[in-house]
């Protein structure tokens, strides 16, 4: 499934598309893993770098948890006008359901202004939980 997340914030939005790994996840031992994968997509005139990101996790015990570093998946991409830049990182819950969301700090190469792209919240559950 497919989720439109954020309208482009200077020419800049975020598709996320996420997945729960039974193969990886052990219900038993509270262990609940989700991959997701995200589509940054530049349709400004200018190549953006994304320089960092921050995720707030809420899991559906309630406990919230927040991540911040440098780049995605070890990068800090480069992406030009009209490029996507996609990738797949992973979560772990402590139960079934939650829910991410956060932001991306770009900045324009052209001008090194920095801003920042949102990321709206989106469900992360096993199939068949209501929540």
């Amino acid at each position: 499934m497919s989720e439109a997340l954020a309208g482009p914030v200077d020419g800049v939005s975020v598709e996320v598309a996420p997945e729960f790994r039974p193969d990886e996840s052990s219900p038993a031992e509270g262990r609940y893993v989700f991959s997701y994968t995200v589509t940054v997509h530049n349709a400004s005139r200018h190549s953006i770098q994304l320089m960092a990101r921050h995720w707030t996790i809420t899991q559906g015990s309630g406990k919230v948890q927040d991540v911040r570093g440098k780049g995605v998946v070890g990068q800090q991409p480069v992406i030009g006008p009209g490029q996507r830049f996609r990738y797949t990182s992973r979560a772990i819950l402590d139960g079934p359901v939650g829910v991410m969301q956060g932001e991306y700090t770009c900045v324009d190469t052209a001008t090194q202004r920095p801003f920042e792209v949102p990321i709206a919240p989106f469900r992360l559950a096993c199939p068949n939980q209501v929540h």
